[in-house]
């Protein structure tokens, strides 16, 4: 009984000591890598819950097993120390994937806005991209655009290219400056009151967006925004096309 004791005390203390850790790279993948909105349409949130339960209930488990104080000390701090790298590097490995994953743009293409991941793009193609957008964001996405075609064989190759492989949004040899195309994004976003008209019976969630931005109605814009697992509704100020908020409503 007492041996049993023992082995649940070590493992809550394992336990205490895992939480935490989590915690802190909760901190880090919810606050850097993935801010609102992309911890719900870019998957974060579901990715991150996956690597951090296994990880934070097999070490606890495994030393619930192992434990034992009749073991001689040096013996049983060698066992916990391997349980505890192991665990480490579960979660090392775990937080690298979710890093792999993550948004790095937010790109305005043509007629909606795209969010691009790190996994989408391929790095030696970075070098086709202004000198201002070679290296990929590691604190959350920006704001680009993709610039017009150059003629209607270029948006035909784009497209069918786009068809077989990676998103059309993740073509660095397209991306500009997000203001470059503010005269476009505006042209291509649509009055948010005309979203309330085709949403009717979403009208409250709408209504409860509109509020959070803090602007009036009449000067806000939208345009649909597509994640890696969701389709949401961004808003955008009616004179910068700024984001000014996000809807979770897939306004296609």
């Amino acid at each position: 009984m007492n041996h049993l004791k023992a082995r649940l005390r070590a493992s809550g203390i394992h336990l205490g000591i895992s939480l935490c850790v989590a915690f802190l790279a909760a901190l880090l993948v919810f606050g850097v890598w993935y801010p609102y909105p992309y911890r719900e349409i870019s998957g974060g949130r579901a990715l991150f819950l996956l690597v951090v339960c296994v990880d934070v209930a097999l070490g606890p488990l495994i030393t619930l097993v192992i434990f034992n104080q009749a073991k001689p000390r040096k013996e049983l701090y060698v066992d916990i120390t391997v349980v505890a790298f192991l665990q480490l590097a579960a979660l090392a490995y775990g937080l690298w994937t979710v890093f792999a994953a993550r948004p790095v743009h937010l790109v305005f293409e043509y007629t909606r806005m795209t969010v691009v991941h790190a996994v989408d793009i391929d790095p030696s193609l970075l070098v086709k991209a202004p000198p201002a957008l070679q290296t990929l964001p590691l604190t959350g996405p920006t704001l680009i655009a993709l610039r017009p075609f150059k003629n209607a064989e270029e948006q035909f190759d784009a497209t069918m290219s786009a068809l077989a492989g990676p998103p059309l949004a993740a073509r660095t040899d397209l991306w500009q400056a997000y203001l470059d195309s503010r005269a476009r994004i505006l042209q291509e976003s649509k009055p948010v009151e005309e979203l309330r008209q085709r949403f009717e019976k979403q009208t409250p969630l709408i209504d409860a967006a509109v509020s959070d931005t803090r602007r009036p109605i009449h000067q806000l814009r939208y345009l649909p925004l597509v994640g890696r697992d969701q389709a949401w509704t961004m808003l955008l100020d009616a004179t910068t096309a700024e984001p000014a908020g996000f809807i979770p409503l897939d306004s296609f």
